[in-house]
């Protein structure tokens, strides 16, 4: 059974165990999959990202890591919060950022008895990382994960846009071939 698949679709719409939220720092909400995440599980979820502390003014989770909460009206029981790097380039540790993204959401996954994952296209939108390259870092992180011996029944990549399902896809294709 392949446990990696490619879905094109709404996150928010998955009956997962856990779905990965590009969040910012602050845990508050914003744009794009953050936002869509945040008005489709309702109030209680910023009420509950609101009771996570602070690791400095303003910052709930630093990029590359994670932190977990309940999903209240998603269909997902959990939502697994993960803070990207913003692309600048590519000399400032954006890869490893977002290679700790997925792991430490995988490790939360591991810790809280989850066996069915979802995730976005991690830093792709307003963060401007390139797709191609981020899918390349998620993808590889995720067979890592799984290769460890990581206990999960299915990770799945979702894109809300057909160009990013097909660099996914090619993504998943290119690390097979390796």
């Amino acid at each position: 059974m392949n446990k990696l698949s490619v879905v094109l679709g709404d996150i928010t719409t998955l009956r997962v165990d856990a779905i990965v939220n590009s969040a910012n720092e602050g845990l508050l909400g914003g744009g794009g999959v953050d936002g869509a995440i945040h008005r489709a599980a309702g109030p209680e979820l910023l009420e509950a990202c609101r009771r996570i502390p602070e690791v400095r003014t303003g910052v709930r989770c630093p990029t590359g890591e994670a932190r977990i909460t309940p999903a209240f009206r998603l269909p997902a029981r959990f939502v697994i919060h993960t803070v990207g790097p913003i692309w600048r380039g590519g000399n400032g540790g954006e890869d490893q950022l977002l290679a700790s993204c997925y792991r430490n959401a995988l490790a939360l996954a591991s810790e809280s008895g989850i066996r069915t994952i979802a995730f976005p296209a991690i830093s792709c939108g307003a963060f401007g990382y390139p797709a191609e390259r981020a899918a390349d870092v998620g993808v590889r992180e995720i067979r890592a994960a799984l290769d460890g011996g990581l206990e999960l029944r299915s990770v799945v990549l979702v894109a809300f846009e057909a160009e990013i399902h097909e660099v996914l896809t090619r993504a998943i294709g290119a690390a097979r071939d390796d």
